[in-house]
């Protein structure tokens, strides 16, 4: 059982990639970074892995969620089906590519975004994925980044205090 945080607090949680993990580098460095921050293992079809996330974060408010590649396209799903429960979203390379379109088309998120792509990803499309996320999200922060679909060369330079934070930088 996961615990709850205070009420006002954020609650902090990272959603891995398709073929990534909680012990995955991303994973380790938010465990290590930020001991209370949720961050589990998702197995399994997108439904499954749904399942699991909708349980895991059901008694939760306040939260702020980094979704990194298949991780992002669970998190906009998630905060385009309970957006009260969500302060903030903070998508990796998200796989946007893959939300089927008459979700896209019915789907709009008020929460503020923040999208990081690398401009040489060769997993998940980036002219799509801006494209998809100008129309999911009316509250967005759009970064191009001088890197490939990993974020290896400048996901530890961001500013993830900050971004962690329920402040919205401006």
């Amino acid at each position: 059982m996961l615990e709850r945080k205070e009420a006002g607090r954020p609650n902090r949680v990272f959603i891995h990639g398709l073929e990534s993990s909680a012990q995955g580098r991303k994973g380790v460095f938010f465990k290590t970074r930020y001991p209370g921050m949720i961050v589990q293992d998702y197995v399994g079809s997108f439904s499954r892995r749904m399942k699991k996330l909708k349980a895991d974060l059901e008694d939760k408010d306040n939260l702020i969620i980094v979704g990194s590649s298949y991780g992002g396209l669970m998190a906009t799903v998630f905060a385009g089906k309970w957006q009260e429960k969500v302060k903030k979203l903070i998508l990796l390379a998200p796989a946007l590519n893959l939300l089927p379109e008459e979700e896209l088309s019915t789907m709009q998120i008020n929460v503020p975004t923040f999208v990081y792509h690398g401009k040489h990803d060769e997993v998940v499309p980036e002219y799509i994925v801006r494209r998809r996320a100008e129309k999911l999200f009316t509250n967005l922060k759009y970064h191009l980044l001088d890197d490939d679909h990993t974020l290896n060369a400048t996901f530890t330079t961001l500013n993830w205090d900050s971004l962690l934070s329920l402040e919205i930088p401006q």
